[in-house]
């Protein structure tokens, strides 16, 4: 398959929060789009002008501020569309200059670049991934080594096992996995690991799964790498 856009992926940082930041270049315009900015704005400028990069949109897997934080100085710096989930915006009023409201199966595009939104609520009410050729970018619904919390204000384990159900039974083994957050494993491994290794991926009753996602007495749930 003949992938039409590169994926280069940054590590920032702010106390205890350590952030994945990607941004995704169509290969024919150069035109980019850049998934949750947070935390250094300097990292990633300096990033885009590195690849000749012009920055099309901002793509928002949801409104939690660790994966927002950067859009009004990229909108000043860059004046790019920004796009979230209608059902994101209307639940918890996130404003911004050039704000795009998406609804599920949306499609966005940059240049040969086609880019999917799919719903993905559980972590927050209006979740959403964006799903390309080969990759997938989650945010806080699903990590490498588990998923999201669901005890956030809108969030709900419900959605966050229906969302997991929907990705495995329509993105294909292929897909490489790109988070918002990491415990240990480097973002991009595929669908078909987490399938085998994220125990999420593994449980297909919902009140099993609910029951494990809200457990007490979970450790280490900020404890990003």
């Amino acid at each position: 398959m003949d992938i039409s856009y590169e994926i280069y992926q940054l590590n920032t940082r702010s106390y205890r929060f350590s952030n994945f930041i990607y941004i995704i270049i169509d290969k024919t315009t150069r035109n980019a789009l850049i998934v949750d900015p947070a935390w250094e704005l300097n990292i990633i400028v300096d990033k885009l002008n590195q690849l000749d990069a012009a920055l099309q949109g901002i793509l928002l897997t949801h409104s939690h501020y660790d994966h927002v934080n950067l859009v009004a100085p990229l909108e000043g710096l860059f004046n790019p569309y920004v796009y979230m989930s209608k059902a994101e915006i209307d639940y918890y009023g996130f404003r911004c200059n050039n704000l795009q409201a998406i609804n599920d199966l949306d499609k966005i595009s940059v240049g040969e670049t086609m880019v999917t939104c799919m719903h993905t609520p559980g972590h927050t009410a209006g979740g959403v991934s964006y799903l390309l050729q080969d990759s997938i970018f989650t945010g806080d619904t699903i990590f490498i080594e588990g998923c999201g919390i669901c005890n956030s204000w809108g969030g709900l384990p419900e959605q966050m096992f229906e969302s997991i159900q929907r990705v495995k039974s329509s993105v294909s083994p292929h897909v490489r996995v790109y988070p918002g957050h990491s415990y240990g494993k480097a973002p991009g491994h595929t669908l078909q690991y987490l399938m085998r290794e994220n125990i999420y991926f593994q449980i297909d009753n919902k009140e099993d799964f609910i029951r494990w996602r809200m457990r007490k007495n979970q450790t280490g749930l900020f404890d990003f790498k």
